[in-house]
């Protein structure tokens, strides 16, 4: 028995002198487990950071809405204690001027006299709610919007769709011009460096009434919206998001 045992012993520090890189299996074991509790570690890690941008991504979008609201509610206070009636449409991120307060005659562009009273407190008290409290850090564009009735403008160059550009580019100039706050409003920029401000033309393609069959009706599509349209997540920021996550199924 004891000379078995020798030859034993003897056949194994054989194997260990022959193999000298051998590497029992408790000690690979030990190694895979190293390297899972590393991965798991920067897995959570990650996740975390990506449960943290998301959030963040959230809480901005929350407040950007929330901010577009006290604003367009504000300027429609403000104006109503004028005894300037306004509407805050579309989810609250349009401020429509009524024709009561803003009218075209048809095929013009230009705003009458009786008008510019109203004009110039609109945009008195859009330039109001925009400074207070930073709130323009959060706004990407504010477009200044033209609208037409149905009618087909044949005798225009453009037509309806050039009509309803030069009704938006009258009333942004008419309150760049101003001299109270025209200078500041149209010096606005949003966080990318771009002018704040903008104008489009939407023809007769957004009317507030689409039969439009009388003259009354045809005068409330005539109109002036202002559209505010607020800082979203950056496309970079939604990729690196999706990147991170996607990684983390793999």
């Amino acid at each position: 028995m004891a000379i078995g045992s020798g030859v034993r012993r003897g056949k194994s520090r054989q194997v260990d002198e022959e193999n000298p890189y051998w590497i029992s299996f408790s000690d690979i074991m030990s190694g895979l487990l190293v390297i899972f509790i590393l991965a798991s570690l920067q897995l959570i890690l990650e996740l975390s950071e990506t449960s943290k941008e998301v959030d963040q991504a959230i809480t901005e979008l929350v407040k950007s809405n929330q901010i577009r609201s006290q604003m367009l509610e504000e300027i429609r206070q403000d104006l109503l204690e004028q005894g300037i009636h306004v509407e805050v449409a579309e989810n609250q991120s349009v401020l429509r001027i009524p024709d009561e307060q803003l009218y075209f005659q048809t095929l013009r562009h230009d705003i009458p006299a009786d008008r510019t009273f109203a004009v110039n407190a609109i945009g008195a008290a859009l330039y109001e709610a925009v400074m207070k409290d930073n709130r323009s850090s959060y706004i990407d564009t504010v477009f200044v919007e033209g609208h037409t009735d149905s009618r087909p403008a044949h005798s225009l160059k453009m037509g309806n769709w050039g009509l309803s550009a030069y009704r938006a580019i009258t009333v942004w100039s008419h309150w760049r011009n101003n001299e109270n706050f025209g200078s500041e409003l149209s010096a606005l920029k949003n966080r990318d460096g771009n002018p704040m401000f903008s104008v489009s033309g939407y023809a007769a393609t957004r009317r507030k009434i689409e039969v439009d069959n009388t003259a009354e009706k045809q005068r409330q599509n005539r109109r002036i919206d202002v559209r505010f349209t607020m800082r979203q997540p950056s496309l970079i920021e939604l990729k690196d998001i999706k990147r991170i996550l996607s990684d983390s199924d793999v």
